[in-house]
């Protein structure tokens, strides 16, 4: 495919320039440029596809139609956006931010910047994955002022975006019904979304955006960029259009109500923003970011994800010893590899009955389980399975006694009452707090030296921040408290995976409150949502694997009607949604059926056939439901392009419906590819099964997919799906 520089990021504009410092950051298929001339404002020239070395030399400067700063500072050009806003040490609010160096250390490249006026430096900082085509971008603020001085805007990066058909996709949503697509045009004005949660960051709006360069976003075709915040905590995220031929991307903390006071010798990181480009559409972003992802971020991105039983749906608080024996014989019988106790099992003085009491107190309630967590582990152990256990050790409720005992540990606004969430008595603990991160250290700790056998952690986080306060900083500090709270976080996970590098940790936050790049360095995956629902699952999956892999999305068979929205879908829609994310159940299995039982066992048995590919493979996302055509559709294709996995959903269903036949991607044209179709419950099989087809024919034509299927009468439901595996011959 040809390089596109007039359509690309930064728009090739009249005289062509050399500058004395170039600057150039390539990965394989990228090249970024930024001038970097001693003495002047770093700015950006190019970024795009990648060029020759002649390209680079001969580049046009775009900046006579646009403000290039690489990080523009405040107080020079009020008017125009700023990435970095400060009140120095004696008082005064302007900030110059001028190139000092550069410096190259492997990967790494700092460009070294300096107020010529204040001891302030800014070192802008770039890391390159050559092969996974990402750019991680950050910033170093340190502060050489005599006093403190007080930082008021403080982004990661910035990112200059020709004006032209820009499309925007990004993600809302809220509790069970996260990561909905929005696809908008960027406009004139300003595109804001932050997050102001405090202890999670992706129920409504997400971190990540992608920027369509020539009209709404196409999946495997068109310039696209990809950017995420890699961040755990309150962000902003924001597109500024002005009166020039630019969009201006900023991403970073979100500053609201927390200036930062930086004092005399410290150095303030921010998050890394993570960035791609890709002329392979939507898709291709999402590829690179899950190679990228699975190999450099996500914990254990190598290793195949166990198939897990979740006691939640299933039982919900009734924890008992008999009827965890029980679910660990079901999933052991239908193939399953792991159990993983819920919610409801800890709590002596406060026993855990409800949401309302017991957080903090991690005993075991011997009430409920006599036997305690060594009867679980010698029963697991007996049905040949792994077993796991809930947590959520960042919380507290007001019954229980770590609360009795630390009251000065909890988040709470000075001279004011606690502001109660879940139960009418859940409260959140400072992380900031040195000794709050002692004690959630200690609860992973103390399970897994007791209990070494302990194979999986849910680690769960079910209320916000509701009142602005640490009773641990300092009155002058209080704005500190978002940022301390998630450098608290980290310090707390790092410590844990020092100890406890092969323990599998979900991140589950009142479901998928916590699907970003900044957690995941210490997780193995995370909880998508709270909705088990197979059809809005579809949707919400779907939004997710923009920017994360399968391997990193729980998604499990659930219970019909059900529990969320009560709806009622066949068995094999559930199991063929749940089977193209990281598959598990989440169901009460002495409620089901054997002919039900037998279903999930064929499908377990056959996901451990795919799951190399769903869990390693490359995504290709054919058909959106968001575009409303009573379909949606997706594909993994292995890198060796020899092995493949279909998904064919339908979203509605009506009689003489009209539904599009989709074409497939991203196989070898020239190769020849048997079809086999997964969970089979037609009483005959597809007319294509079993049958081989060229690459070519897959991609250019695809495959008529049956709109029904066709299992017994009595069996027959509106629901259909389809899943084939593709093999090259």
């Amino acid at each position: 495919m040809k390089k596109t520089i007039i359509t690309c990021l930064l728009l090739c504009l009249s005289a062509t320039m050399t500058w004395a410092e170039q600057v150039v950051i390539e990965t394989k298929n990228i090249t970024m440029v930024l001038d970097a001339t001693n003495g002047t404002q770093p700015k950006y020239v190019y970024f795009g596809a990648k060029l020759s070395a002649n390209e680079v030399q001969h580049l046009q400067s775009p900046e006579m139609f646009g403000r290039m700063d690489a990080y523009p500072a405040y107080g020079l050009n009020t008017p125009a956006e700023a990435a970095l806003a400060m009140r120095h040490s004696d008082g005064n609010l302007s900030t110059a931010l001028v190139v000092e160096g550069v410096q190259r250390n492997g990967n790494t490249t700092t460009i070294q910047l300096k107020d010529p006026v204040y001891p302030i430096i800014v070192n802008l900082k770039y890391k390159t994955y050559r092969e996974e085509d990402m750019i991680e971008a950050w910033t170093e603020i340190i502060n050489q002022e005599k006093q403190t001085v007080t930082l008021t805007t403080f982004a990661s990066a910035m990112l200059p975006i020709r004006r032209g058909n820009v499309w925007m996709s990004h993600f809302y949503g809220s509790w069970a019904n996260e990561a909905q697509l929005v696809e908008e045009p960027l406009t004139a004005g300003q595109k804001v979304i932050v997050n102001k949660d405090g202890t999670r960051n992706s129920h409504t709006d997400h971190a990540e955006v992608m920027f369509s360069l020539e009209g709404k976003g196409q999946e495997n075709c068109g310039q696209v960029i990809g950017a995420a915040l890699c961040y755990s905590g309150n962000f902003r995220l924001k597109v500024n259009t002005d009166d020039t031929d630019y969009h201006y991307f900023f991403a970073g903390i979100n500053e609201d109500n927390s200036e930062y006071h930086l004092k005399k010798g410290e150095t303030f990181v921010t998050p890394k923003l993570a960035l791609t480009f890709s002329q392979q559409g939507l898709s291709g972003v999402s590829r690179n970011f899950h190679k990228w992802g699975r190999k450099y971020m996500l914990m254990h991105g190598d290793k195949e994800r166990k198939i897990l039983l979740n006691s939640w749906e299933g039982v919900y608080f009734d924890i008992n010893q008999k009827g965890m024996d029980q679910m660990m014989a079901d999933i052991a019988s239908m193939g399953g590899e792991l159990f993983v106790m819920d919610d409801g099992w800890f709590g002596d003085k406060y026993p855990r009955k409800t949401d309302n009491s017991s957080l903090g107190d991690w005993v075991v309630d011997k009430n409920k389980l006599p036997e305690g967590i060594e009867g679980l582990l010698r029963d697991a152990k007996k049905h040949g399975i792994k077993f796991g256990i809930w947590i959520e050790p960042e919380m507290a409720n007001t019954t229980s006694e770590l609360f009795e005992a630390h009251p000065d540990w909890i988040v709470k606004a000075p001279k004011r009452d606690a502001v109660l969430g879940r139960g009418g008595t859940q409260v959140v603990l400072d992380m900031g707090n040195p000794k709050v991160q002692d004690f959630v250290f200690s609860v992973v700790d103390n399970l897994l030296t007791k209990y070494p056998e302990i194979d999986y952690i849910k680690w769960d986080a079910n209320m916000p921040i509701l009142n602005h306060g640490s009773q641990y900083l300092t009155m002058n500090d209080q704005s500190h408290l978002y940022i301390e709270y998630h450098r608290g976080l980290e310090k707390a996970c790092q410590r844990i995976r020092a100890k406890y590098p092969d323990v599998t940790i979900q991140a589950c936050a009142s479901g998928g409150g916590r699907a970003n790049w900044g957690v995941l360095p210490y997780f193995d995956e995370f909880w998508v949502s709270d909705n088990t629902d197979a059809l809005q699952r579809i949707y919400m999956q779907w939004g997710t694997s923009y920017f994360f892999p399968a391997i990193a999305m729980a998604s499990h068979i659930s219970a019909t009607p059900n529990h969320t929205v009560f709806r009622t879908t066949s068995l094999k829609y559930r199991i063929d949604v749940a089977m193209s994310g990281r598959l598990g159940m989440e169901i009460q299995p002495k409620n089901m059926t054997d002919d039900e039982k037998a279903l999930c066992r064929k499908a377990i048995a056959e996901y451990k056939q795919i799951r190399p590919i769903v869990q390693f493979g490359n995504i290709y996302r054919l058909f959106s439901p968001y575009e409303k055509k009573g379909i949606a559709s997706l594909m993994y294709v292995t890198d060796q392009q020899d092995k493949a996995v279909f998904y064919w959903w339908k979203t509605e269903s009506f009689q003489n419906e009209h539904l599009p036949r989709v074409r497939m991607a991203g196989l070898d044209a020239n190769r020849m590819y048997k079809v086999k179709e997964l969970n089979r419950i037609d009483l005959k099989p597809m007319s294509v099964e079993g049958k081989s087809f060229s690459g070519a024919y897959l991609m250019n034509h695809g495959l008529d997919m049956p709109l029904r299927n066709e299992p017994e009468w009595s069996k027959k439901t509106d629901w259909s799906s389809r899943v084939l595996l593709l093999e090259a011959e």
